[in-house]
């Protein structure tokens, strides 16, 4: 399900990147006094009272007349924010009062039919916050609400209020039997020319430019009785190559696509090998619980032993926190393998939906107790009771134990790795949950 995006906007050195660390729990957006720090937008996963939402945090909008140089882009960045988010953050400094600015960035916000909220920050003190409020009425924008993005007063209640105004959650309306795959990767590795191949017609634009493709483009086709809806991706580029309005925002649309898809197809540059990039987006689907399978695309320019040395090894650093994610060498243009891709698809899809029978599970575990693997520290050893399969899209398993802070990671590496030579779990992520098994028979 795509995640809400709340986009903050407002002129230089309000306090945009602060309020966005308070929101979003993180440093990464960077605060400092100068103006126009933030050029670029940054994206950061948020939640507030169980709801789950992208914020972005945008460069200062700068009249038409700044001298700045990046002033012209910062403004577009911030006004492509206003188009694409659901809901629009506008932040005053209550301690300066309206600029010049702050008007030309009402105007842009007043065009909007998004949900605007009018934030004016720097109201440190919450016994005289509501003093100066009236002049914020004159922006057209709203009621004006005080907040202190430093010391977090009035973030509580204008999260409450975004998270009202988000779009109802998309009813899935597509049938379950819909295998949707969203096809991600790099600029200019081969996607489109991919999911052309695939669906045996030419709907994206294929081009040697990268970034050809901006949005997320569906094709629904069938296969072998399996109907499948294929999303091609714009290219997902690292944060600090996104100087483009319109790429910033292909990645997110990117990343949204991996939360409503099973399966995430990475498309990988043969003449390149598998990137930290690559490495970042594989991470990423995991995390979203999604299905990865790896396609080493442009296989027929690659002429030397070598080069495949290189590759394999490519894979093998890059991939090894995901030993399981399985791959295959194909030619979008040639056709190589291609037929291969979408069976490795419909495999681990199945993989991410199975379950597992308790007694298999269990069975499992009365080997590897008898081979005397577990975990000990200061006189307590782990004992394992049972396991069961307690979820799906991803299968999470809970294991039910005497001193669940003793299944440390390498503990779980080794458990992951003897259930995944025991059953069929390619190509998908799983969960593993271990609980205290109490005396009178429940579970903490």
């Amino acid at each position: 399900m795509s995640k809400p995006i709340v986009a903050v906007v407002g002129r230089p050195n309000v306090g945009k990147s602060t309020l966005v660390n308070r929101i979003a729990v993180t440093r990464d957006a960077i605060v400092h006094e100068s103006r126009g720090v933030t050029r670029d937008r940054s994206y950061h996963e948020a939640d507030w009272n169980g709801r789950d939402f992208v914020i972005i945090d945008t460069g200062g909008i700068e009249s038409i007349k700044s001298k700045d140089v990046f002033a012209p882009g910062i403004r577009e960045q911030a006004i492509l924010a206003t188009q694409e988010a659901d809901v629009i953050v506008f932040v005053v400094d209550g301690a300066t009062g309206i600029t010049d600015e702050d008007e030309e960035v009402a105007r842009i916000v007043r065009k909007t039919t998004k949900p605007v909220f009018l934030c004016v920050n720097k109201k440190d003190n919450p016994a005289k916050e509501h003093e100066d409020l009236w002049d914020f009425y004159a922006l057209g924008c709203g009621e004006p609400m005080p907040i202190s993005a430093t010391h977090g007063h009035g973030t509580g209640d204008l999260l409450d209020l975004v998270v009202e105004a988000f779009p109802e959650p998309e009813e899935l309306e597509e049938d379950e039997d819909v295998l949707s795959i969203a096809i991600v990767g790099r600029p200019n590795v081969g996607k489109s020319s991919l999911a052309n191949r695939l669906a045996n017609k030419k709907r994206s634009i294929v081009s040697d430019v990268a970034g050809t493709t901006r949005d997320a483009i569906d094709s629904v086709i069938e296969w072998k009785g399996q109907t499948i809806k294929l999303v091609d991706t714009a290219g997902m580029r690292k944060k600090n190559q996104v100087h483009e309005d319109v790429e910033y925002y292909s990645m997110v649309r990117g990343l949204q696509a991996i939360d409503r898809s099973d399966v995430a197809m990475l498309v990988v540059d043969a003449t390149v090998g598998v990137t930290e990039q690559d490495q970042k987006v594989a991470g990423m689907a995991i995390d979203r619980g999604c299905a990865v399978i790896l396609l080493i695309n442009k296989w027929d320019l690659v002429e030397t032993e070598r080069q495949r040395d290189e590759i394999v090894a490519s894979i093998n650093k890059r991939l090894a926190f995901a030993p399981w994610i399985p791959y295959v060498n194909i030619s979008a243009l040639t056709g190589r393998a291609t037929d291969k891709v979408l069976e490795l698809a419909v495999k681990a899809a199945n993989a991410r939906k199975q379950e597992i029978r308790t007694v298999d599970l269990n069975k499992l575990l009365a080997e590897i107790a008898e081979s005397g693997h577990t975990v000990s520290d200061k006189g307590r050893r782990l004992k394992i009771k049972y396991a069961t399969q307690t979820g799906t899209k991803p299968p999470v398993f809970s294991f039910f134990c005497n001193a669940p802070d003793l299944a440390d990671d390498n503990f779980q590496r080794f458990i992951e790795n003897r259930m995944r030579a025991r059953f069929d779990l390619t190509g998908t992520p799983i969960r593993l949950k271990f609980r205290r098994k109490t005396s009178d028979g429940g579970d903490r």
